[in-house]
């Protein structure tokens, strides 16, 4: 599956080690330009800088339409509005995304966003992962990745944890 990814989801599994869960999970993965200078550039001492700089699984690729990236900046941060953008151009509707605001404008336009949530789901049913709720646990208690109880809840149980 081919996915287009937003900042959050790299920059919060590189913050509890399980960045290799993207390139294990999809068999290719594009970042817009500007997720990319989110990332390596302005957040040059995050969790997944380095990682992501050096990442041969990922291609950087800028999005062509500017009416409709113009469209977007109107509601979503650049990264966000790139990669739903580049998402439409592709005509690839996977999408990694954690904002809610992302999310929702995503789906206005008939993509489907999958969050580190979802990721970690998915990891565990392909048998990479053998806890979601550790990793949760640590997405709380290490990258202050906030996490509503009754959701927190609800992935366990699709996790059977």
């Amino acid at each position: 599956m081919v996915i287009i990814s937003d900042t959050s989801p790299i920059v919060n599994l590189a913050a509890i080690g399980k960045l290799d869960l993207i390139p294990a999970l999809f068999e290719k993965v594009y970042l817009p330009v500007a997720v990319f200078e989110e990332i390596v550039v302005k957040g040059a001492n995050q969790p997944g800088a380095a990682e992501i700089q050096n990442a041969s699984w990922i291609e950087i690729k800028s999005c062509t339409d500017q009416n409709l990236l113009q469209k977007l900046l109107l509601e979503l941060d650049p990264g966000e509005s790139e990669a739903i953008a580049l998402a439409i151009e592709m005509d690839s509707p996977n999408i990694l995304m954690d904002e809610k605001d992302g999310r929702e404008v995503a789906l206005r336009y008939n993509l489907k966003p999958i969050g580190l949530l979802g990721i970690l789901l998915e990891a565990k049913k392909s048998g990479l992962l053998s806890s979601v709720r550790q990793c949760m646990d640590d997405l709380k208690n290490s990258a202050g990745f906030y996490i509503a109880e009754p959701l927190y809840r609800q992935v366990l149980i699709l996790a059977a944890e």
